[in-house]
């Protein structure tokens, strides 16, 4: 299976959309005006998940890395790399950087490890891009390495040029939470340049992605009933699961997944369950492999979730919704427990007291955690939900 066919990366760069190809001129001519300044500039930019950010960000820095191979080039001679803090979207670009002579694995990093190589080498970069850069650590992470307060103001110490592309919709984590105004907090006082993307390019329905940006908000209502996309609700995951993979027979790149609210430990030989209904399922295993978890054809029997899934394009996603969801009949609304989402560390309380409201940023995490799930599916989109009074409400209005 090609990376094109189901990854953000495109097989054409004539396939980027007018805007992209527009973005993609001006943050390379952003990245050559400002390459010597005495203080980092930033290009921010911004879009929903499935408007094409990733697609332009890896055009540019291809594109990027050629010039600065060409010695007649402005960026002639430049150091630079592509950083990304999910292992998934990682072995993406690593196996792009095996299929294109300019670009090397070395250049493709995690944050942290680049960060930390910066300070001891005390090298700067010229350009630096960050996909899913809602992802970088706000505050410090002795797990993983990281000392400092946020990932964000370290790489401002380590390159020239700093493009980051970012969904703050896409947040899953406190440890790496970010907000518009803790972002201008942050890059007050640098020249900084801010583009968003606003065609949705995934899905092929706008009509559909209007539906689940009122669901993640907590409104339910009728599912549009178009031609160009599928969209089912089920009383039970077993059906979901047969329809899932009777369009992987069909037309491949269908998976199972779910929101993080049955329980898990992540480097357990033992496998645990996801349970939908009459459907029993074992979760997604640690990917040791090189090959992301989506493309691999025995994951097909296993339910994803958004730590493998992220920056993953699918043909029809199934998406069982966790007990953290439930519908509230005189609200007519959506209710969010973050007591019952069964990945608590991702809820675990920061150590900065940045956040006036926890418990309206844990429900808005779980809120993020569905949009980036229910937003995998290019044609087609199947849902359970395990809340019985949720089930009931999206079967009345996809009969009604």
């Amino acid at each position: 299976m090609s990376l094109a066919a189901s990854t953000f990366i495109l097989p054409d760069q004539a396939e980027l959309t007018i805007q992209q190809q527009q973005i993609k001129r001006q943050i390379l001519k952003f990245a050559q005006e400002h390459r010597h300044d005495q203080q980092p500039a930033v290009f921010v930019l911004t879009g929903d998940a499935g408007s094409g950010k990733s697609a332009v960000l890896s055009t540019v820095f291809s594109s990027l890395q050629q010039q600065a191979q060409q010695p007649t080039s402005p960026l002639a001679g430049t150091k630079n790399y592509l950083l990304v803090n999910h292992n998934e979207m990682l072995k993406i670009y690593w196996e792009i950087a095996q299929q294109q002579p300019f670009l090397y694995k070395k250049n493709f990093q995690k944050p942290t490890p680049f960060i930390n190589h910066c300070q001891k080498t005390q090298q700067s970069a010229d350009i630096v891009f960050v996909d899913e850069a809602q992802l970088l650590l706000s505050q410090a992470d002795h797990f993983n390495h990281f000392q400092a307060d946020n990932q964000l103001d370290e790489l401002l110490k380590c390159t020239h040029v700093l493009v980051l592309v970012l969904d703050f919709k896409q947040v899953v984590k406190l440890k790496s939470y970010w907000s518009e105004k803790m972002l201008q907090q942050h890059l007050a006082g640098y020249h900084v340049k801010i583009v968003r993307l606003q065609q949705q390019l995934r899905l092929k329905s706008p009509a559909v992605a209007d539906w689940i940006d009122q669901l993640v908000a907590g409104k339910l209502l009728p599912p549009p009933r178009t031609a160009d996309y599928e969209l089912k609700i089920f009383t039970d995951g077993q059906p979901l699961f047969d329809w899932i993979k009777q369009k992987d027979q069909q037309v491949g790149l269908s998976r199972m997944l779910a929101t993080t609210d049955f329980p898990f430990r992540v480097f357990s030989k033992e496998p645990w369950y996801v349970t939908a209904g009459t459907l029993k399922l074992p979760w997604d295993r640690f990917n040791y492999q090189d090959r992301p978890w989506a493309s691999q054809s025995q994951t097909l029997y296993e339910v994803g979730s958004i730590y493998t899934i992220q920056g993953f394009d699918l043909n029809y996603a199934g998406v069982i919704l966790g007990p953290s969801l439930t519908y509230d009949f005189q609200a007519d609304s959506i209710v969010i427990h973050p007591e019952k989402f069964e990945d608590q560390t991702a809820l675990q309380k920061r150590h900065q007291a940045d956040l006036a409201d926890l418990t309206a940023a844990r429900s808005q995490l779980i809120k993020n955690v569905v949009n980036i799930l229910l937003k995998r599916g290019r044609y087609g989109l199947g849902i359970y939900a395990t809340d019985p009074a949720l089930r009931q409400r999206l079967q009345e209005l996809m009969i009604s």
